[in-house]
């Protein structure tokens, strides 16, 4: 007997996601907050996975049960915020889960015409994981709680002239925290980024090692995302906070090490070496390479002679 296929429900509308869930009319077509969302609604109708068409920020302030995003449940023990854009299959849960807190929905055509519609994209943690979890400190969390109070005081007014002005303000000054608490999670939890950093080195050792390169050519910001159970926007962001670099820049340190490893202890050929390290054609791994170096590969093998 087959499997059921749960197939994710699509809202294309903030109304449509409160009817359904049952939650009262939101007060504006295309920005709510929801205080409590998931202790004001029937469990039994959580039990799909959603795709939604507008933003979701959620923050919860305390947990019991588990939340499944993807193919895994997660356990938010801690509370935190968590962030999903438009068209992610953003959410399913257990039948055990209760939790407490803020979510705020905002459709794109509320944004148009404003400069945080570019710049909502430039937010990486849109692209994190659900075991990226913003976690918050105290104060931050007074922080975090008094702009969705102030939207929400905001929503509850007649609208005017100013009213998309003011949530608009409110909504980037709530993403802008967001960054900064991020930016200070990637140096209070350093010795967990140390120790996957470490992990990452590891893994690309033993990918040129093992000789997958011959098989699977260049080594991919992917192949180590899925290696290390990362989302790839938080490990280039997490890479950037240890190293200054992106993910893809700390491959091409690699495969620049690697490089200068071979070129300077073994006779291969310069084509036998870029081969060797995945590259398809001698002639990107020679531009990458003087690139990096300011020498060609046969300069750079010539100073050790």
């Amino acid at each position: 007997m087959k499997k059921e296929k749960h197939i994710p429900l699509r809202f294309t509308s903030l109304s449509d996601l409160h009817r359904v869930l049952g939650l009262p009319k939101p007060l504006h077509p295309m920005v709510s907050v929801v205080d409590d969302m998931y202790t004001k609604i029937g469990k039994e109708k959580l039990n799909n996975s959603f795709i939604l068409d507008f933003y979701k920020i959620s923050y919860i302030t305390s947990v019991s049960g588990k939340l499944k995003y993807g193919q895994g449940f997660y356990d938010f023990d801690e509370g935190g915020m968590f962030f999903s854009a438009p068209n992610q299959i953003i959410a399913n849960y257990d039948n055990s889960f209760d939790f407490t807190g803020y979510t705020l929905f905002v459709h794109p055509l509320f944004l148009l015409n404003t400069s945080l519609a570019k710049k909502i994209k430039q937010y990486g943690f849109f692209s994190y994981a659900a075991n990226e979890v913003l976690y918050l400190s105290e104060t931050e969390k007074e922080t975090i709680t008094s702009i969705f109070k102030i939207i929400d005081a905001e929503l509850k007014l007649p609208i005017d002239e100013f009213s998309q002005d003011v949530i608009i303000s409110q909504i980037e000054l709530l993403l802008n925290y967001c960054n900064r608490f991020y930016k200070r999670q990637f140096i209070t939890r350093k010795s967990v980024n140390n120790d996957l950093l470490q992990k990452l080195e590891e893994i690309l050792d033993a990918y040129f090692s093992n000789e997958k390169s011959l098989e699977h050519g260049l080594p991919t910001v992917q192949f180590l995302t899925e290696s290390l159970n990362l989302s790839p926007s938080y490990l280039s962001d997490m890479l950037r906070s240890l190293t200054g670099q992106n993910a893809q820049q700390h491959i091409h340190d690699k495969l620049i090490e690697k490089a200068k490893e071979k070129l300077s202890t073994t006779n291969l050929s310069v084509s036998e070496i870029a081969y060797g390290l995945g590259f398809e054609h001698p002639q990107s791994f020679s531009k990458l390479f003087k690139t990096k170096t300011k020498l060609s590969p046969l300069k750079f093998r010539q100073s050790f002679n």
